[in-house]
């Protein structure tokens, strides 16, 4: 069974950084990416950055420049390091597993507050 565990959200002010982890047990079978998805309050859920097993990543606009997606193969862990945090990026932030196969797996979460 494939489980998802996020870890590293927190409280923080305007200007600092977060780093998050996103741990995979299990076998996964046909892996297309590795994500870090975000949902503020009221706001639909949107893509923050994608990362797949060669390394090719994705960004969202707002991450730009800010966030930086990577992964420890060895660990079976895909990180988000979060710079220059703004208020608006107040939200739960979750880990996906996209396959080419059989769907896709979620974490649970991890709460992220940029304070002003």
């Amino acid at each position: 069974q494939v489980q998802l565990v996020e870890s590293g959200g927190g409280l923080v002010q305007a200007g600092g950084s977060l780093k998050l982890s996103c741990a995979a047990s299990g076998r996964i079978f046909g892996r297309k990416d590795t994500g870090w998805y975000r949902q503020a309050p009221g706001k639909q859920r949107e893509l923050v950055a994608t990362i797949t097993d060669s390394g090719i990543t994705n960004y969202a606009d707002s991450a730009k420049g800010r966030f930086t997606i990577s992964r420890d193969n060895a660990k079976n862990t895909v990180h988000l390091q979060m710079n220059s945090l703004k208020p608006e990026d107040t939200a739960v932030y979750k880990c996906k597993i996209t396959t080419w196969t059989i769907g896709d797996y979620w974490g649970q979460g991890t709460q992220v507050t940029v304070s002003s």
